[in-house]
C-alpha cells in the first residue's frame, strides 16, 4: 500500500453541506454574543454584596450565581443581544469564502 493512497481527493461542499457550514456559523456568532455579554455582567453580579442581608443565599447563591449570569446573558442574546452577532457572523462567512 502506497501513502498516496491515503490521501482522499478534496472534495467541494454540496449545497447541503453549504447550507450547514452556514448554520454552524450563525450558531456559533450568536454563542460568542451570549459569551461576550457574559463576560461583561459578570463584575456587575461581583460588586453585589448582600452578605449582611436577610436575603443572603450564602454558599450556595456563590456556586450558582455565575450560571443565573450566563442564562442572563443567553436571554439578552436571543432578545437582540448588543448586535455583535451579525458582525461576527458576516465576518466568519467572509473569511470562509476567501479559503
Amino acid at each position: 500500500m502506497t501513502g498516496a493512497s491515503l490521501i482522499t481527493p478534496v472534495q467541494t461542499p454540496s449545497v447541503g453541506a453549504s447550507s450547514t457550514l452556514e448554520q454552524k456559523t450563525t450558531k456559533a456568532a450568536h454563542d460568542f454574543e451570549a459569551m461576550a455579554i457574559n463576560q461583561m455582567l459578570q463584575p456587575m453580579f461581583e460588586t453585589d454584596d448582600n452578605s449582611g442581608s436577610m436575603f443572603n443565599g450564602g454558599i450556595g447563591e456563590k456556586q450558582f450565581k455565575p450560571m443565573l449570569v450566563e442564562q442572563i446573558a443567553h436571554s439578552m442574546e436571543q432578545n437582540g443581544g448588543i448586535g455583535l452577532s451579525d458582525v461576527i457572523q458576516k465576518q466568519m462567512l467572509a473569511m470562509q469564502e476567501q479559503a
